[in-house]
């Protein structure tokens, strides 16, 4: 147990976390049939720990307690690991197939930070046996040497899965007869799909997933998904139709028999669809009939287009199978499903129609017309190839063409839509870019709608990440807009969005100069740093640390009244920026004015004290930083800091177990405090 003196909580509860978690890790049996290679390889490493755990609980020796900061990171470790494996287990094989490189570094990732926390684990000061010891050695060793696991059969069946995509995607119905449905089976197999019931369970988890994402706004993402689902629907009914064929034909022929018997050649198909045993996920969940032009709503459901365009032309703005509301009413063409419709009905000698158009409004034919143009090219398929690219230049030429000369209602939506366009990928940010979006979206910082000039704003902030833009939007003169935003913007999350897009752009060193050298840019970060939420306040932080990296900022900083309000966050637990604010009040101890101001708030230096107990790593670093700056020509704070009783027990913890820039530091104050000791003493 730790000594109360130390500052640290007493560590059973932490050690019965660490073997509760450990043994929940180690007792996983059943691995996914994807990433089974990382999942099986950190299994036995959390397992081989789990000893390490259960002998520590388990000895009586004094706990030392230079290894909480270890253990604590350990239970941190596991605890994601675990997370990352439920979702491994229980998400979409096909989904953790196509992303298995993204989840092969969140791997790699955990056992990195498995390795840095076993950096700093006191081995020699633990009561533990020559096996335990030499089995926590290896493990380390391993963790360090580690590299990325990329499973080889893994990235072969993503790739022979991504081609079936792409054939299966082709309008010409030759190609897509040339599927190998033999080898689609096999990698369905090799994912643990092997029987009809695995099937519907994936198409269940995908749905899941679909529905996931598009409440972030992913519409590619979804689209691609809901290509899965429509390729595992079919490959279902295609591998397992042997089972269920004969009756399945004599089903089909009868119903064919009764429909020429009953219907002359001028029925309608819809009405004789419904003889036919139609696959579920080829039918609108509206009108419950065949779909002939399927498109994907925002909730990444997927409705026949004329069925979907007239519900949401009476006025609803909800998606009518879940009942959620839809964040735009874009239609996404599904051509991935439509190309399985088609193929369904060729091999069934089904006629299918071309979809109606004389039903839709005016105002729905203004919309979609345009629309449709640009969704004939648009991209479905997973694999990120030029299509892909066209169809985002297409979409963002699209979108800069509604900025430009549409409606103030168009213009809000395709803010909107430019928005979720470059909130990923660094490619969509450059395409957007190259489409001339960025001197439009300036033009609309200045606009009286607030949802207009939120949508901006948060598309220049998602634009600004690629560095090119950064340079590309200061030279279209946002600057000044984005600062009238962040002052006095019509919504708070315009005005934390603009204080975000300061920080993205001030990473550039003359974008450093260019925004200190605007006299409102510094007073309204401060500002916002005062009023904003927690979420604002950090970006407010971070933006103000950035800009007094460029030293002649700093006391600007300073005059705007900065280093009251950082001292406040400091005492205020619900604000969780304490690091943050700690880092820009180290930043401008750099200059005289800073430190003067820091100096004269009498509650610094017990906050300090309490920080360098009970604060993060890097907290502490910067705690020590502030506290050697006010020791320098001066004698009250070392006076205080040596009547304090926990100050120099802390600063001597960090001698010996703090990172190498608090040990470095703390040794410089603990001398300083020694010399000022002797000189006093001979004085």
């Amino acid at each position: 147990m730790a000594s109360p003196s130390s500052g640290f909580l007493p560590t059973g509860s932490l050690i019965e976390s660490l073997v509760h978690i450990s043994n929940e890790v180690s007792s996983i049996n059943k691995l996914p049939f994807v990433q089974m290679r990382n999942i099986g390889t950190m299994v036995r490493r959390i397992k081989l720990l789990s000893s390490l755990f259960e002998e520590i609980r388990d000895t009586n020796s004094p706990f030392p307690p230079s290894s909480i900061l270890c253990l604590t990171e350990l239970f941190s470790v596991i605890r994601r690991v675990k997370l990352l494996i439920q979702e491994c287990s229980e998400g979409s094989s096909l989904w953790n197939l196509v992303q298995t490189d993204f989840v092969s570094k969140q791997f790699h990732v955990l056992v990195k930070e498995m390795g840095k926390a076993l950096d700093i684990l006191p081995l020699s000061l633990l009561d533990v046996t020559p096996d335990i010891r030499e089995q926590v050695e290896l493990i380390h060793k391993q963790t360090k040497r580690a590299n990325v696991i990329v499973d080889a059969l893994e990235c072969q069946r993503r790739e022979e899965l991504l081609q079936v995509m792409t054939i299966n995607n082709e309008k010409n119905s030759k190609k897509r007869g040339n599927v190998d449905w033999k080898k689609v089976e096999e990698i369905m197999c090799d994912i643990g799909l092997r029987n009809a019931a695995d099937f519907d369970e994936e198409i269940s988890r995908l749905e899941t997933e679909a529905r996931k994402q598009a409440g972030t706004g992913g519409l590619i993402v979804v689209s691609n998904i809901n290509n899965l689902v429509s390729l595992v629907s079919y490959s279902k009914s295609i591998i397992f139709r042997d089972e269920h064929f004969e009756k399945t034909q004599q089903d089909f022929d009868q119903g064919l028999h009764a429909l020429l018997k009953n219907y002359d050649n001028s029925s309608s198909f819809s009405s004789k669809s419904t003889t036919f045993t139609i696959p579920d996920e080829y039918r609108c969940p509206v009108s419950l009939d065949l779909m002939q032009d399927p498109v994907i709503v925002a909730s990444g459901h997927t409705y026949d287009r004329s069925s979907i365009a007239q519900w949401i032309n009476s006025g609803h703005h909800s998606c009518p199978k879940s009942g959620q509301k839809l964040i735009h009413m874009a239609l996404i063409p599904n051509y991935a499903l439509k190309s399985l419709i088609h193929q369904w009905c060729q091999e069934n000698n089904i006629p299918l129609t071309e979809p109606s158009s004389s039903s839709p409004s005016s105002a729905q034919l203004e919309r979609s017309s345009s629309k449709r143009r640009l969704s004939e090219k648009a991209i479905d398929h997973i694999s990120a190839t030029k299509t892909a690219t066209d169809a985002v230049r297409m979409t963002a030429e699209f979108l800069v063409g509604k900025i430009a000369t549409g409606s103030p209602e168009v213009q809000k939506q395709a803010a909107y839509e430019l928005r979720l366009l470059a909130k990923t990928g660094m490619d969509n940010r450059r395409i957007i870019a190259e489409a001339g979006a960025i001197p439009f979206l300036v033009t609309l910082l200045s606009t009286h709608d607030p949802r207009i000039q939120e949508n901006a704003v948060t598309a220049l902030l998602n634009l600004s990440i690629f560095d090119n833009n950064k340079v590309l939007i200061m030279a279209a003169g946002a600057i000044d807009n984005i600062i009238e935003v962040l002052q006095s913007g019509k919504t708070m999350e315009a005005r934390e969005n603009a204080a975000a897009a300061i920080f993205s752009l001030s990473m550039i060193d003359d974008c450093k100069v260019a925004i200190g050298a605007r006299p409102r840019a510094i007073p309204a970060l401060v500002g916002l740093l005062k009023d904003g939420t927690t979420i604002g306040k950090r970006d407010a932080a971070t933006a103000l640390f950035n800009l007094a990296v460029y030293n002649a900022n700093k006391a600007s900083v300073v005059i705007a009244g900065a280093i009251p309000l950082l001292i406040e966050l400091l005492m205020d637990d619900k604000a969780g920026i304490t690091d943050d604010a700690l880092a820009v009040l180290a930043l401008l101890s750099g200059c005289s004015e800073g430190l003067e101001v820091i100096r004269e708030n009498r509650v610094v230096v017990p906050l300090l004290i309490d920080l360098l107990r009970f604060g993060s790593p890097k907290g502490k670093e910067n705690s020590i930083t502030l506290l050697l700056g006010l020791c320098k020509n001066g004698e009250e704070v070392p006076r205080r800091l040596l009547i304090h009783p926990h100050s120099i027990p802390s600063l001597q913890s960090l001698v010996s177990d703090g990172s190498l820039k608090a040990r470095r530091k703390a040794d410089a104050l603990l001398r300083l405090l020694n010399r000022y000791c002797s000189q006093s003493h001979i004085g």
